[in-house]
């Protein structure tokens, strides 16, 4: 990918901002408001504002503000997101295929370390694992020279019951959410059906790997997403990365609610959040 840019505005500071708006702008590369960055920040929107006016003055430009309406990154912010996207991506790997770290523990850990690795060291990370497709919870990594390949996902919560799915990826923003999933065995790969019923606080759940159905709970279902699948449930869990689901030409099928779901999740995280 391209060197970092110069100047006094490439801060860990401002990689935050241009990952974020990239992971809430989604592929349509839609307006980001205000007030959804500062939520997923964790900072006041009146800080927002100010950064954003900083970000669009600068030059070259990283995003394209509008005032009480939002921004979207130009392709100089956007490379450069797409490039901590990647070192963040490749250390959640690297941490949990390498180091043996759980993968509840990656995401902090890369946050912390994404703005400082060198080209040369994520090259050798990626060289190291094979040049991994995805990070452990199924989000893709981008390439090297910023392509992003989009994905037709839909959230759990979302999906039409009876319809067979695969996990594809998971939400990496709660460390309790994620140990749930792994204890249920809800990863990347694994096969899932939801089984008719009421949906108001609670989803029932067949995966590959139980016998039994389970309860799983909408705040948890929201924090999944998933593909459309094939009519047996086998677990197909990817471990190394190296191979990622394949959905660039599924047809997804979903019960209402389930397009909005796809959009949101098209590319985050994880989302975005990851």
């Amino acid at each position: 990918m391209h060197p970092k840019s110069a100047g006094p505005h490439n801060t860990e500071s401002v990689d935050d901002y241009l990952k974020a708006i990239l992971e809430l702008g989604g592929a349509e590369e839609e307006l980001v408001a205000g007030t959804a960055l500062a939520r997923h920040l964790g900072i006041r929107a009146a800080s927002v504002t100010g950064m954003l006016q900083k970000l669009a003055a600068q030059k070259p430009p990283f995003v394209k503000y509008e005032k009480h309406r939002g921004a979207r990154l130009t392709t100089a912010g956007k490379m450069r997101a797409l490039e901590v996207l990647r070192h963040h991506r490749l250390l959640e790997r690297f941490l949990h295929d390498i180091l043996d770290y759980p993968w509840d523990e990656v995401h902090d850990e890369a946050e912390r370390l994404e703005h400082f690795i060198s080209e040369r060291l994520e090259d050798r990370i990626a060289a190291k694992l094979g040049d991994p497709e995805t990070d452990p919870h199924g989000h893709p990594i981008p390439e090297r020279n910023g392509a992003l390949p989009a994905r037709k996902e839909v959230l759990l919560s979302n999906w039409a019951c009876g319809m067979p799915a695969v996990i594809s990826s998971v939400s990496d923003r709660d460390p309790a959410a994620l140990r749930e999933m792994k204890r249920l065995g809800l990863k990347p790969g694994v096969a899932i059906m939801v089984e008719a019923g009421t949906r108001d606080r609670s989803l029932r759940i067949r995966t590959g790997n139980c016998a039994e159905p389970v309860r799983l709970s909408q705040a948890l279902a929201a924090g999944i997403s998933v593909i459309a699948g094939g009519s047996g449930l086998t677990t197909n869990s990817t471990t190394s990365g190296v191979r990622s689901v394949n959905a660039g030409d599924t047809n997804v099928r979903a019960n209402e609610g389930g397009a909005g779901g796809a959009r949101l999740r098209s590319l985050r995280s994880s989302h975005l959040g990851r």
